[in-house]
């Protein structure tokens, strides 16, 4: 497919979507989002893919929102239309989305950048990443789920700071209060993601969606409702022939060969 705003590339099974306006940072319009609603919708979509990176390159991955797009927005405009580029056509994709999708960032993941890496399944971070919701320093805030993922991963306390005094947030403070699963070297952020994205696309797909189903409902239900449905969940899994596959071959001492079933 030809994008204007993103790149797309598939490797070992993976899904690679990367945001392309070096001009402008890699900053949010209606065009990458859509595209990139579109690129993940396709991933989805294809049998051949088990896992998505969405990445901005080894330098920025969004510096946010394009405010010059942006700027002349009514509130009778934004709310007719249900801020209709963030929420129906970028995010509704990410969000829907059974495959796991990771975020590789490196540079500057800021306003709408933060809360695009936050809708992924998990970030694998450079040591130059750096994120923020910097909004309140315009006049407004965060619209995209900047004040309620961002709460949910970091903590009240934090989400408020940031959110409140636009403060931003390095890679290792990041990994430590855990919004980033995992640092890398900058050199290797590619490389590492892929190779992430790669293992995941290898196991049993079924499974995976499973787990992926299990860790998301886990963070917004209650843990009795979560333990009950990882239990029937689990127990599902049993219907599936890869998971006689994975178990025989582990008795067999070799390795398992899944067929998504």
């Amino acid at each position: 497919m030809s994008y204007q705003c993103i790149l797309t590339e598939v490797k070992q099974g993976v899904g690679i979507i990367t945001l392309n306006r070096p001009d402008a940072m890699n900053a949010l319009n209606a065009t990458l989002c859509r595209e990139v609603g579109e690129a993940v919708d396709h991933f989805e979509a294809d049998e051949a893919i088990g896992c998505t990176i969405i990445t901005g390159g080894d330098r920025v991955f969004a510096a946010g929102a394009d405010i010059k797009e942006m700027k002349d927005q009514s509130f009778a405009a934004l709310h007719a239309n249900n801020f209709p580029y963030i929420q129906r056509d970028c995010w509704r994709a990410i969000d829907d989305a059974r495959k796991p999708i990771i975020a590789a960032v490196a540079g500057f993941a800021l306003g709408g950048g933060c809360e695009m890496v936050m809708a992924c399944d998990f970030i694998i971070a450079a040591e130059s990443a750096t994120f923020g919701q910097p909004e309140v320093g315009i006049g407004t805030m965060p619209g995209a789920g900047g004040t309620q993922r961002l709460t949910k991963a970091v903590g009240k306390a934090k989400a408020m700071e940031m959110c409140l005094t636009g403060r931003m947030m390095g890679a290792d403070e990041a990994e430590r209060v855990g919004l980033v699963a995992r640092i890398v070297a900058a050199d290797e952020l590619a490389e590492q993601a892929l190779k992430t994205a790669a293992k995941i696309a290898s196991m049993s797909r079924p499974a995976v969606m499973l787990i992926k189903e299990s860790v998301n409902l886990g963070v917004s239900s209650s843990l009795n409702d979560g333990l009950r449905f990882e239990r029937r969940a689990f127990e599902a899994t049993f219907a599936f022939e890869d998971c006689s596959e994975g178990m025989n071959a582990f008795a067999e001492k070799r390795k398992p060969v899944f067929k998504n079933k």
